[in-house]
């Protein structure tokens, strides 16, 4: 897997800004009826590992248990959506889903992955070959029974 150098990334008011070390050039998209609701289409986010991020304006970050595996994080003044983050032990406990598009620059990533693919609305596809896994792969994948 291809390492990009660090990257940084703000909310929209620049409240929450981060560092991310060791960035994977990959990103996956995700297609279930809570990140449809909660990013206004596809989640697309980068799986980020806690060790390799840096927080900074934490007061202004609010969170919300939107499940019983996971929760979701927001800037408290301009509202921007920051990560998703899973709660629960497993394979991806404590790793952050960032969005792209905070990143101040997302030049050489690529989308890898789309999960809960079976729940994609017909309205758009994305282009080109990757792996696409329906529900029941992806709970496995984040180790949920």
């Amino acid at each position: 897997m291809e390492m990009l150098k660090d990257r940084t990334g703000a909310c929209l008011c620049g409240g929450v800004t981060f560092r991310i070390s060791e960035l994977a050039a990959e990103y996956g998209s995700c297609h279930c009826k809570m990140c449809q609701r909660w990013a206004g289409s596809a989640f697309l986010g980068l799986t980020v590992p806690d060790e390799t991020i840096t927080i900074e304006g934490g007061e202004n970050v609010k969170h919300y248990q939107s499940s019983d595996w996971a929760e979701r994080a927001w800037c408290d003044t301009c509202g921007s959506n920051l990560w998703y983050r899973v709660t629960a032990e497993g394979p991806y406990a404590s790793v952050y889903h960032v969005p792209i598009g905070l990143l101040d620059d997302e030049s050489g990533l690529q989308m890898s992955r789309e999960i809960y693919y079976d729940a994609k609305p017909d309205a758009f596809t994305f282009s080109g070959e990757r792996e696409r896994l329906d529900t029941a792969q992806t709970l496995a994948l984040f180790g949920v029974k």
